[in-house]
């Protein structure tokens, strides 16, 4: 009852105060939106750079663009209060949206390298598979002190007066908001201008660099232009009628030159051996051998070893780290590139509409059954809608697993060897088939099996020499799947081409300690890396192996958007279109992302370098007339391909 009494006098007297008069009320409304946004700024660029002190420092440093990032949190402010009506509530989800958005960039920059973007608002549950990583006592201790403190915004309703405004004030300025919010974000002429006299500066090849310069509001919101993807310059019909002109002579030249060599084609353009082709894209697989400061009992990965040794291998420049696997399944496929759509973007989310070309397709055509496997929920970055778009005639996920053997909290890899080796054995058709595993996937904090074949040491902490070992059977047992696959195919003597690589280097600890302790980088931001160190934090080995005669090669550096033409050249078939295309711009430039590329003579770059700036534009124009024009490439090569639509048979398990 006392207590209850002191809440009501509180409240009457900051009533008194605050609402004393229309000018007394008007002016306190006035006053605590000019001063909240500052502190918005301050909590999130704290939480964000995971430092006081840092916050501070950038603030003082940067007071134009401060101010900058003060705006934007003001007319976001007046937006939520003009829809809410209360001050001390517009108060609170204001300050819970943003330190939400802080603590996703914080952690997810932490793990992977990247900050948050407004298109990851889109991955819905996919985007909760960062949770299972943020599982530390310091970082569980932050987000409840960080909760702690909205409760007590909320709180404040009880003792602070409504502070309401009248409904045509609050949709004016709602509107208003509104309007300004959108400006920005699209960078309409004058918020452009405003922009760039407050010091917006956009590195749009390190997006880290970019919002530890101008702070989260303002790189988040002036990002929200990237999600509009811009026609090319210079796109237009005749443009795609050069281009197309080039990959027909591409096209033409591999034609004759395969009539010097023994050719798996027949007269009509179709192979007359036609061999399975299986590409194995496994979970996060990676050599950890390439750990300079860690020893190991034995090679956790000798299969690999061995076909590195026999057949065509090399290594592939990914456009990940750490996740975003369906990223690095569309360069495969289609045979484009990340590198040029924004940093972050995430295809299967939102640019694959309801039919695209891709390898799946292209086999599907030349008498193959196509076939995509993943022992995982099935709509799991939209595979069972993009699998279909993709041309493939069936995709197995987890439902279509029949009791699997689980190791950890995923199926093992050798289940989906087994699933493999049954869905060839099944079919009358030669098949293309393209498996993602899922045993290895992180978070590898806790111990996951019984027994670790291969022992780690090294200098490392506890922790991380817990995590490394985890990681390391996981790969042991992705080597071991490999070569029981490879042992079927040999004794069968069934004609089979197998590709075998990672998607990604594995997150292995916050702040790459794994990497750090381990001694293959030198600082815990990406941003400070060499691009040497941008190339190992990218690099992942992939292997191949065949029953057929094959001529060996080796590629020091490849992207996994000519992976593709790269294994239609072995096995001697016709390249389509973008696959074409692709393979002469990697005489050039075999590797490309956002942060780095690799010319033939390995020479690194962080931009596109000048000798192969035209063919990059070609090549951009195509992935553009594919991916969001008018397809006009069709016109004039390889139409029924490019115009294929989704089979009406298609199977999803």
């Amino acid at each position: 009852m006392i207590f209850t009494a002191r809440i009501i006098a509180w409240r009457a007297g900051l009533q008194r105060i605050l609402e004393g008069s229309p000018l007394r009320k008007y002016s306190s409304i006035t006053g605590m939106t000019l001063l909240l946004p500052i502190g918005l700024v301050l909590w999130t660029e704290m939480l964000q750079r995971g430092s006081l002190i840092s916050a501070v420092e950038w603030m003082l440093k940067n007071t134009t663009i401060s101010m900058f990032n003060y705006g934007i949190y003001i007319t976001l402010f007046i937006l939520v209060y003009a829809l809410v009506g209360r001050f001390v509530v517009a108060a609170g989800l204001s300050a819970l949206l943003l330190t939400l958005a802080a603590l996703t960039s914080y952690f997810k920059s932490s793990l992977i390298g990247e900050p948050f973007f407004p298109w990851d608002l889109m991955l819905r549950k996919e985007g909760l598979n960062i949770f299972p990583y943020i599982s530390s006592f310091s970082a569980a201790s932050k987000l409840l002190i960080i909760l702690l403190c909205i409760i007590c915004i909320f709180l404040l309703r009880i003792i602070v007066p409504k502070l309401s405004l009248p409904l045509l004030v609050r949709l004016m300025f709602g509107l208003l908001s509104i309007y300004v919010l959108y400006a920005v974000g699209v960078q309409s002429t004058w918020a452009g201008k405003l922009a760039k006299e407050l010091g917006y500066k956009e590195t749009v090849w390190n997006q880290n660099k970019t919002y530890t310069d101008n702070g989260l509001a303002a790189a988040f919101i002036m990002n929200v232009k990237h999600t509009i993807i811009e026609r090319p310059e210079g796109y237009s019909k005749e443009e795609l009628a050069r281009i197309a002109d080039s990959i027909v002579t591409i096209q033409q030249d591999r034609a004759q030159s395969a009539n010097g060599v023994q050719d798996n084609s027949s007269a009509s353009g179709r192979a007359e051996v036609m061999p399975n082709v299986i590409f194995i894209m496994n979970e996060a697989f990676w050599d950890p051998m390439l750990l300079p400061n860690v020893s190991f009992s034995e090679d956790p990965i000798p299969t690999v070893r061995g076909l590195q040794q026999q057949f065509t291998s090399g290594y592939l420049l990914s456009p990940q780290f750490g996740g975003g696997t369906s990223n690095v399944e569309f360069e495969v496929l289609t045979g484009l590139s990340m590198s040029l759509l924004p940093q972050g973007a995430v295809p299967y989310q939102q640019h694959v509409g309801d039919s695209l070309p891709t390898l799946a397709s292209y086999f599907e055509d030349q008498g193959y059954y196509s076939m995509g496997i993943h022992p995982y929920d099935g709509w799991f970055w939209s595979r069972n809608r993009v699998y279909k778009s993709f041309g493939f005639e069936r995709y197995k996920s987890k439902t279509g697993f029949d009791n699997p053997q689980f190791k950890g909290a995923y199926i093992s890899d050798e289940e989906v060897t087994k699933s493999i080796i049954e869905e060839v054995s099944a079919s009358d058709r030669p098949m293309f088939i393209y498996a993602v595993t899922m045993q290895n996937h992180g978070p590898y904090s806790k111990p996951r099996y019984q027994e670790h074949e291969v022992q780690v040491s090294g200098e490392l902490t506890e922790e991380a020499a817990q995590i490394l070992q985890t990681y390391t059977q996981g790969v042991r047992d992705a080597d071991k799947a490999l070569g029981d696959l490879i042992t079927h195919f040999e004794q069968s003597g069934e004609p089979t081409v197998i590709i075998f690589y990672g998607d990604h280097l594995p997150m292995l600890g916050e702040q790459y300690s794994v990497y750090l302790q381990g001694g293959l980088i030198s600082s815990p931001s990406a941003w400070e890396w060499s691009l040497e160190e941008w190339q190992r934090m990218r690099s992942i080995p992939f292997v191949t192996w065949s029953n057929m005669p094959m001529e060996k090669q080796m590629y020091p550096a490849l992207s996994y958007s000519f992976l593709g033409s790269v294994i239609l050249d072995e096995l001697h078939m016709g390249k389509p279109a973008q696959f074409a295309l692709g393979s002469m711009l990697a005489k050039k430039l075999p590797a490309m992302t956002g942060a780095l590329y690799v010319d033939a003579e390995s020479q690194l770059y962080n931009k596109v370098p000048e000798h192969s700036k035209s063919l990059v534009d070609d090549y951009l124009k195509v992935q553009y007339d594919l991916m969001f024009g008018k397809r006009y490439l069709a016109d004039y090569v390889d139409g029924t391909f490019i115009r294929k639509t989704p089979l009406e048979g298609y199977t999803l398990e």
